[in-house]
């Protein structure tokens, strides 16, 4: 079984924020409207969004709001006081959310966090029912995975990278299907928020890419993001995954194969003549999707 402790990842989720700072500004100021009041960041991690919104939003209210009194500390601590941090679960239904915004929301944004929800479809609903008139809601779900390595590094078997990916794919399929009240939802995200009622609903991705070579604190960054991911899929590691906590061990099907790890762990071992951080020819590109839908008028 798969259990994510959110306040065990401060550290991760702070390092998150700090580092996604330009693209959450970015997105923040192509999402906020002039006549926008109140923005609400559900699922707000350590609140790198709900800092951006406040700033594309002067004058007016963020609520940034998390199901974990730990993580809403950390949000807490890096906004500075610039938004309202409250303490609810969309698990919960909308009446909590609604009681912790006090208002209806003209942009609600969630981030990697409605997939944790058991039933994806409900907690859009609940979502959507924060809105305001006109009120949009925006979900940043999916994308690409990201690159870093070449496809051949000259140790290991060819395409390292791609059977990370296979392997994050089987944990996630498993935290999914352990998750109270777990339902399928066989279709994208665009249509699960038609089905929740709304408007105008669009999808658009961001990319990410630094120039290559990385810069010395890019290569160590991609080193690091790397060596966590290993970590999470390792034999008797704890069962933490996708970004975020940690719970039960790791069942040993999820953990990647021996002879991966093996390669892994020369890869990431400053100590090791192939070692990753003294290569040129690292990547940093991401791909990230933003699903879009506005609450009629009427």
């Amino acid at each position: 079984m798969i259990e994510i402790d959110w306040a065990d990842q401060a550290e991760h989720l702070r390092e998150a924020a700090t580092s996604d700072a330009d693209w959450n500004e970015k997105v923040a100021a192509g999402l906020v409207r002039p006549t926008d009041r109140l923005a609400v960041d559900v699922g707000c991690g350590a609140g790198g969004m709900a800092k951006a919104l406040a700033a594309a939003l002067p004058g007016g209210t963020v609520v940034a709001i998390d199901a974990d009194a730990g993580v809403l500390e950390e949000a807490r601590a890096y906004t500075g006081g610039a938004v309202r941090c409250e303490l609810a679960s969309m698990d919960d239904g909308p009446e909590p959310l609604r009681a912790a915004i006090g208002a209806p929301a003209d942009l609600v944004w969630a981030s990697a966090s409605v997939h944790h929800a058991g039933d994806q479809q409900a907690a859009i609903d609940a979502l959507v029912s924060l809105l305001a008139p006109d009120g949009r809601l925006a979900l940043a779900e999916g994308g690409l995975p990201s690159r870093h390595l070449p496809w051949d590094l000259g140790i290991g078997e060819p395409g390292l990278e791609l059977r990370l990916d296979l392997a994050q794919d089987r944990w996630f399929a498993a935290m999914r299907a352990a998750l109270p009240g777990s339902v399928p939802m066989p279709y994208g995200w665009a249509e699960a928020l038609r089905r929740a009622g709304l408007q105008d609903v669009t999808t658009r991705s961001v990319l990410t890419e630094k120039p290559v070579p990385l810069s010395d604190a890019d290569r160590e960054q991609v080193v690091k993001t790397l060596r966590y991911r290993i970590d999470q899929l390792t034999p008797g590691a704890a069962g933490h995954g996708h970004g975020h906590g940690h719970g039960h061990e790791l069942p040993a099907e999820l953990a990647l194969p021996a002879a991966d790890l093996e390669i892994w762990r020369q890869l990431l071992d400053p100590d090791s003549e192939h070692y990753l951080g003294r290569r040129t020819d690292l990547a940093a590109l991401s791909v990230r999707s933003i699903h879009i839908g506005r609450r009629s008028r009427a």
